[in-house]
C-alpha cells in the first residue's frame, strides 16, 4: 500500500501477511492487512523496492502504523538465490 493511500484508510487491522519475491535484481514486497473481528475490513497493496532490506523496512513500517504485535505478522520470502552472499 503506497504512503499516499495509507492516509484514507481509517480501519483498524490486526493481521499482516506480506509476500516478498525476487525478481530480475528487484523485490516485489505484496501485502494484505485485515481485520479478524470484521472480514470487510481489508485493504492490500504491491510495491517494487532494490534491496531486501527496503522490504523488510516495508513490512515493518506498516506492523507499527497499524500497531500489529509481531506474532500475527506473516512473511514469505522467495528469492531468486537464497544462498548468494550467505556464509557457511
Amino acid at each position: 500500500m503506497c504512503a499516499a493511500n495509507r492516509s484514507k484508510v481509517k480501519a483498524t487491522f490486526t493481521r499482516l501477511y506480506a509476500k516478498v519475491y525476487q525478481e530480475d535484481g528487484a523485490f516485489t514486497v505484496s501485502v494484505r492487512l485485515r481485520n479478524h473481528l470484521k472480514p470487510t475490513e481489508a485493504v492490500w497493496g504491491e510495491e517494487v523496492v532494490d534491496t531486501i532490506e527496503m522490504a523488510g523496512s516495508m513490512i515493518g513500517d506498516l506492523a507499527a502504523e497499524f500497531s500489529i504485535p509481531q506474532e500475527y505478522i506473516s512473511i514469505d520470502i522467495r528469492m531468486e538465490n537464497a544462498t548468494g552472499g550467505t556464509l557457511h
